[in-house]
């Protein structure tokens, strides 16, 4: 994201003339940067517009403050109330988020306490998006390649094959990050991105708490077949997404489910009745 479009979101997420959200923009990067590791303030500046790059703060004297501090912070510099220091850190978080990547914000999550969380993940729910539909295919699976295989595996016919994979992405895109739909795509099939839109569009980007009864739950209503073949299908179809985006994607995704979903994560998957 360029600077025009980093401001354009802050802007419009906060509510505030393009002076304003330029100021917002700088001061609550340099109040975040004062606050994680000099190694991460050096990665986001890397990948932060020229423009925003000397907001960041690269020395060693970093802080220890809480989300209260954080925005106390922000009311004393931008010369705000609270609300309006909550409603504009928020507004650039949510550039941060669309400028850096899920990954790398993740990494800058990690280091701030959790206080910090639902802000954070409200950033991330209104954060703009690329249409899943664009971005560029760079998976190993065709199309049908992929409904083949989940029909190989799960030995029901094409179709259904289609129906299955359709309904299972739909739900896991509502059970995982925003975030991590949109790194997800481009080892998806463009005939199956639909599926990862509207589970998004469920979820508003934030991961929902799906237990696997739950999960399950939502794929057979989609299916409209029972839940033992929806959980058949569900381990097909994980079983080709794992060959699609490689173990690391994978593991990304899996890592935000619970334990519980295991049973449908197993290597050694055998069709029903073998």
């Amino acid at each position: 994201m360029d600077y025009e479009g980093f401001i354009t979101v802050v802007r419009e997420r906060a509510d505030v003339p393009d002076a304003e959200a330029e100021r917002a923009a700088c001061l609550t990067l340099r109040t975040l940067s004062q606050r994680i590791s000099v190694g991460e303030a050096e990665d986001i500046a890397e990948r932060l517009p020229r423009e925003l790059r000397s907001c960041v703060e690269l020395d060693d004297s970093r802080q220890t403050f809480h989300l209260q501090g954080f925005i106390k912070r922000l009311e004393e510099r931008l010369g705000v109330d609270r609300g309006k220091a909550m409603r504009e850190a928020k507004a650039v978080f949510a550039a941060l988020w669309s400028t850096i990547g899920s990954d790398e914000f993740d990494d800058v999550r990690s280091e701030l306490p959790k206080d910090f969380g639902p802000l954070l993940d409200e950033a991330v729910a209104q954060a703009p998006r690329p249409g899943l539909k664009d971005a560029p295919f760079t998976g190993p699976l065709s199309f049908e390649e992929w409904v083949n295989r989940v029909a190989e595996l799960a030995g029901i016919d094409r179709d259904l094959a289609v129906q299955a994979t359709e309904a299972v992405l739909e739900v896991l895109a509502m059970r995982i990050t925003g975030g991590q739909v949109v790194d997800l795509a481009p080892f998806v099939p463009v005939e199956l991105r639909p599926a990862l839109e509207k589970g998004v569009a469920r979820s508003g980007g934030r991961a929902m708490g799906l237990s696997l009864e739950a999960f399950l739950g939502e794929v057979a209503q989609r299916e409209r077949r029972p839940r033992k073949e929806a959980f058949t299908h569900a381990r097909a179809v994980f079983a080709v997404l794992r060959e699609a985006v490689g173990e690391k994607e994978f593991n990304d995704t899996v890592a935000q489910l619970p334990g519980e979903y295991r049973e449908l994560l197993r290597q050694d998957w055998r069709p029903t009745g073998e």
